[in-house]
């Protein structure tokens, strides 16, 4: 089975047709699903998503387009939401230096108390770090030493220093449909080399569809065309990948339930 590690099934491509988008995702083999919060004021909606499907989880966090209007100065909020049995990651949170929506500082801001979340409950970090790969990995690893937080970076599209930095941390690496992309033959050549026991698959959807479904609305179901070109990336069965790849998620996101997804 696979575990679509990151999602936004409360954005509207994919919210107006749920039950369709996860019965389409358990015939593609698509096991379990993580649906990622990216504002506090829509936290609600997302937790209600996992909530009405067992095989569902969700995370708490602001997206660091977001940190200008919801950036988190303290861990407190996100914290408190953390109470919840469904939500099992912080994030997603990080640094986008390409698009700025939010000024630079205030996404730091956020990101430091996303990290202090993770810190204190020892739920994974979910990073999102785009044209910012120095400054991510600088925060990441100064945010370490004041103590360890486990975490992954999400849909990877850096280069090899971010990968080799964020391993270095004991952090995993999650792979999208990028990767099946024709312009994408670095971030291939990185994932022949990332070791198979840091690995999770995701989508990222409603975004980023992978080919052969490019240009279409992205949704979990996808995800096994991602898993496929991994395994080829890596010589391996799709088997073995998806075992891999599944197992990994559970060792990293511990709150998860295993039963859900039987």
């Amino acid at each position: 089975m696979l575990i679509d590690s990151h999602c936004h099934l409360d954005f509207p491509e994919l919210a107006t047709d749920e039950s369709g988008v996860l019965a389409r995702a358990r015939t593609a083999g698509v096991a379990g699903l993580l649906t990622i919060g990216t504002r506090l004021d829509r936290f609600e909606k997302v937790r209600a998503i996992a909530e009405r499907h067992g095989n569902v989880w969700c995370s708490v966090g602001v997206h660091p387009h977001e940190a200008k209007e919801e950036g988190q100065s303290t861990p407190d909020r996100l914290i408190e939401a953390t109470r919840h049995p469904k939500v099992i990651g912080i994030g997603e949170t990080g640094l986008d230096f390409y698009y700025e929506h939010s000024p630079r500082a205030e996404q730091t801001e956020s990101f430091r108390a996303h990290i202090a979340a993770s810190r204190q409950t020892g739920l994974p970090l979910i990073v999102h770090t785009r044209d910012a790969d120095r400054e991510t990995g600088d925060i990441l690893e100064e945010e370490y030493g004041k103590g360890a937080f486990p975490g992954l970076i999400h849909c990877f599209s850096s280069g090899p220093e971010v990968a080799r930095r964020a391993l270095a941390l004991g952090m995993f690496i999650s792979i999208s449909g990028i990767v099946t992309f024709k312009a994408a033959e670095s971030l291939r050549t990185i994932v022949r080399d990332l070791p198979l026991d840091r690995l999770l698959v995701e989508t990222d959807a409603p975004y980023l569809a992978p080919v052969p479904k490019r240009g279409k609305t992205n949704e979990p179901a996808f995800v096994a065309h991602t898993a496929t070109k991994v395994a080829e990336l890596k010589g391996i069965s799709v088997a073995e990948l998806e075992a891999a790849t599944t197992e990994n998620f559970f060792k990293l996101f511990q709150k998860a339930e295993r039963l859900a997804c039987a």
